[in-house]
């Protein structure tokens, strides 16, 4: 896993992306995928995630993530 992690992340600053951009949309990404794993249950996607579930339902606000994502 590290090694493919490298070379995204060389790729994405051969691209010239943001960090912030690149933590945003990991971040979405992740939790979408949680949310998925958890067949929308955010109590369970949060604890997944190791994340408060109030996090969770923050940042599916601010991403305007579905809970069926």
């Amino acid at each position: 896993m590290r090694e493919q992690l490298e070379k995204l992340v060389h790729e994405m600053l051969e691209k010239g992306i943001l960090y912030d951009d690149a933590r945003r949309e990991f971040e979405k990404m992740f939790i979408s995928r949680a949310l998925q794993r958890s067949k929308g249950n955010v109590g369970d996607a949060a604890e997944m995630l190791g994340l408060h579930r109030n996090t969770v339902a923050r940042k599916m606000t601010e991403y305007r993530i579905k809970r069926s994502a």
